[in-house]
């Protein structure tokens, strides 16, 4: 227990969690030694060596030790075990993300009623679930995608083990089952109701796939700067706007210049709006795969356009990283939508990572001709 690596926790302070993962290792490393092997397939995954007598961690290869400031947890602030089965399976240390430490808000704005909807749920004990759905036409389509997407992802899961088919699938299954709830209404209103859906899935805390339709977004801070996971689907992008064009749908533009399908859709995908499908909307996602860096990573943040129309991203991460917890920094970014005068309703779902509150932003994200102008509407 005189390890390079036992002392680099025990001056972090992370005595408790340390003595698990190390008792852990030495463990394997006396059943290894036992057996006459050393250095074994456990061993080989976890990045942990024997040399000169000594063991440590050095995942890289560099033969550092592993210490809790390039683990990400450094401040205190929150607190997560680490996740043991996939910190070996991966060779680093990674923590446990707790679903109770997700933070979440949506605010009506000036609508009548709010159309967002959120979802956070554990799909099992090694796959997360993270999702915001911005309805139209109506809350029917957002919903529905509330309730049951889990369920088709549940069951994708079943004929599956690549998440990015999985959440393809999903998407699919969810809009084929969406149009035959509708139509039990008999009721054509009800078709015409629609939602963006954006998805995250973390498995074993380090897999991050990310699906979407519609302009709700996905967007990661890395090392203090907004990495955008997903591409609005809006008739701007020319890839789109063929589409919609090869299915003989048309485009036209509003008052303040936004491009609609048909003159009734500013997005080129969703989930419902079936008197458009045939106009070349469809449900089909895009999807993103990455790996998540905790030593690295703050965040990821989930948002409907009732806060990206009024924050940038990078305005998104620099106020969320001035905030204690996810909680107060999902209240504080949908507040601060509206107060720049978002009307829409805004919804955000915040999950940390090995990083939160590390990478603080030196600027302020304070606007004052933002709040004069916002102003003008209360006058």
């Amino acid at each position: 227990m005189s390890s390079p690596v036992l002392v680099n926790l025990l001056r972090c302070g992370r005595f408790s969690m340390a003595r698990r993962t190390l008792l852990a290792v030495q463990s394997s490393l006396e059943a290894s030694t036992q057996s006459g092997q050393v250095g074994g397939p456990l061993l080989g995954l976890v990045g942990v060596r024997r040399a000169s007598g000594s063991v440590r961690f050095d995942s890289d290869g560099s033969g550092q030790p592993v210490t809790w400031d390039s683990f990400g947890i450094w401040d205190n602030r929150i607190e997560e075990p680490i996740l043991l089965p996939s910190s070996i399976r991966y060779g680093k240390p990674i923590p446990q993300i707790s679903l109770s430490r997700v933070g979440s808000a949506s605010v009506l704005g000036l609508r009548k009623q709010n159309e967002d909807r959120l979802r956070i749920a554990l799909i099992h004990d090694n796959l997360l679930y993270f999702a915001v759905f911005d309805g139209h036409g109506g809350p029917h389509a957002a919903d529905y995608c509330c309730t049951f997407m889990e369920k088709c992802i549940r069951d994708a899961l079943e004929e599956e083990d690549d998440l990015e088919k999985v959440l393809n699938k999903a998407f699919l299954d969810a809009d084929k089952a969406l149009h035959t709830h509708l139509s039990y209404f008999n009721n054509t209103s009800f078709l015409r109701s629609g939602t963006t859906a954006t998805v995250a899935l973390l498995q074993g805390g380090i897999e991050l796939v990310v699906g979407s339709v519609g302009d709700s977004r996905a967007m990661l801070c890395r090392k203090g700067h907004a990495n955008k996971l997903t591409k609005d689907h809006t008739p701007d992008r020319k890839d789109e706007r063929k589409r919609i064009q090869r299915f003989g749908g048309f485009l036209s533009w509003n008052s303040v210049g936004q491009a609609n399908v048909n003159g009734r859709l500013a997005m080129t995908r969703s989930i419902g709006d079936f008197h458009l499908k045939s106009s070349g909307v469809i449900a089909e996602p895009e999807t993103h795969r990455l790996s998540v860096q905790h030593a690295n990573d703050s965040f990821l943040a989930l948002t409907t356009d009732g806060i990206n129309f009024l924050l940038s991203d990078q305005e998104i991460c620099d106020v969320i990283n001035q905030c204690q917890d996810p909680t107060e920094a999902a209240e504080v970014i949908s507040q601060q939508a509206l107060q720049y005068g978002s009307e829409d309703n805004a919804t955000i779902v915040i999950i940390p990572f090995g990083a939160w509150g590390k990478h603080k932003s030196s600027t302020t994200s304070y606007s004052m001709s933002r709040n004069f102008a916002s102003s003008g509407r209360w006058a």
